[in-house]
């Protein structure tokens, strides 16, 4: 099992070492860029359940990005991820990490002490070798599929949760080729390294081929991959998608994948599929987004298959209102059909001065146990179905800064 702590003496070497890589891929490239994210965040929340009464985070977060170029035919990305965090913050990481169970952020080791914990973690680092025609990718990186706006059927490898849009993806270890044979055509093919990081062989190992097509308002995907089968199978995964957008009078995108696990005896259930529009209204201060997911237990987006969800059809809709240039208000409505639950946040940012925003949003769960108290938690309500613990109030006020 993985050590998630780490003396403070470790932590200080870790931070040498990436000083130090940092300093050499200066040096050796002409040309390279730093840039990053800075977030401090406030929260407070009213437990619902066995949680607490009332509970209160801090949180410093920042995502430290270089790119570096040789010349026109070489080029290196990278990522660092420093935190630390106190109350609410640090208990459900630590929580989490317990269990085994990533955290939204992607922590792998940290420090425990008095007044915080604090991790430091490698998010990216990959190469990009440039040609005519032809690009070879490799390393810690983000392998993207998909044109879906909010669910992203078909993007297996970096799951996302639409009720938690701040969380950062984490990356896989692979390489990938890139062959342009014409200008609007684009065929990738690629592989990751075990999903399993302790396994002896290439058990759980991806390789696949996608290809994009771009008209001038339409854009289609194709994907294929296939997983090596995993200790005691002898059968692999399969997996295939489709993905589609069109810019007419309003933007339309359909995603889906399905996945065929012999083992688990898939069928239609190992479909993932989501189809939605976004609109803008009063010459673009009003703009409105609405998603449907169809979610096989088997697929893609299944909370037990990598990724957040455990009913069938779920609604999303989101509206945004742009007051000016510098500040604007979302409001996010998710509805889980299967149990008749919600979820809605309110969120206003206002730009304070270029590079500095602060941020408030506030989210409430809603099911009919709320409502009635008949014991029917919905998947959106204060307490899952398959926890204990919840909330009836979250809250939380951040400031980003961009460098």
């Amino acid at each position: 099992m993985i050590n998630y702590f780490f003396r403070e003496y470790a932590v200080k070497r870790i931070l040498s070492a990436a000083a130090l890589a940092l300093f050499a891929i200066n040096g050796l490239f002409a040309q390279t860029t730093f840039s990053g994210v800075f977030d401090s965040t406030v929260s407070m929340a009213i437990g619902a359940g066995n949680s607490p009464d009332f509970s209160f985070g801090l949180e410093e977060y920042a995502n430290i990005r270089f790119y570096s170029r040789l010349r026109e035919g070489a080029v290196i990305n990278g990522a660092v991820n420093l935190f630390a965090a106190t109350g609410s913050y640090a208990r459900r990481i630590n929580e989490l990490a317990a269990a085994g169970i990533s955290s939204p952020l992607p922590l792998t080791a940290y420090t425990a002490g008095d007044y915080y914990i604090a991790a430091i973690e490698l998010e990216r680092l990959h190469f990009r070798l440039r040609t005519e025609h032809v690009d070879i990718d490799g390393g810690l990186m983000r392998i993207p599929f998909g044109y879906g706006q909010v669910f992203r059927s078909s993007d297996f490898l970096n799951p996302v949760n639409p009720l938690k849009p701040d969380a950062r993806s984490r990356a896989a270890l692979g390489a990938g080729v890139i062959w342009f044979p014409v200008d609007d055509l684009k065929l990738y093919g690629f592989f990751t390294a075990p999903r399993n990081v302790f396994t002896n062989g290439g058990e759980g190992t991806i390789f696949g081929l996608s290809m994009d097509h771009h008209l001038r308002a339409f854009s289609s995907q194709v994907l294929y991959s296939y997983e090596t089968p995993s200790s005691g199978s002898n059968k692999g995964i399969h997996r295939a998608g489709l993905s589609l957008k069109a810019d007419v009078k309003a933007g339309l995108h359909l995603d889906a994948l399905y996945t065929y696990n012999h083992e688990a005896k898939t069928n239609y259930n190992g479909l993932s599929l989501s189809a939605g529009f976004d609109y803008s209204f009063f010459g673009g201060d009003l703009i409105i987004l609405a998603e449907y997911l169809y979610n096989g237990d088997k697929s893609s987006t299944a909370l037990y298959e990598g990724g957040s969800f455990i009913n069938n059809h779920y609604l999303y809709t989101g509206f945004t209102y742009i007051f000016n240039d510098f500040t604007n208000m979302n409001f996010t409505f998710m509805t889980c059909f299967d149990d008749v639950s919600f979820a809605s946040i309110i969120s206003v940012n206002h730009e304070i001065f270029q590079g500095v925003t602060f941020t408030v949003s506030a989210q409430v769960p809603l099911d009919r146990d709320l409502f009635s108290g008949n014991g029917k938690r919905g998947e959106f309500g204060p307490i899952r179905p398959d926890s204990d613990a919840g909330s009836y109030f979250n809250c939380s006020a951040r400031i980003r800064i961009r460098f």
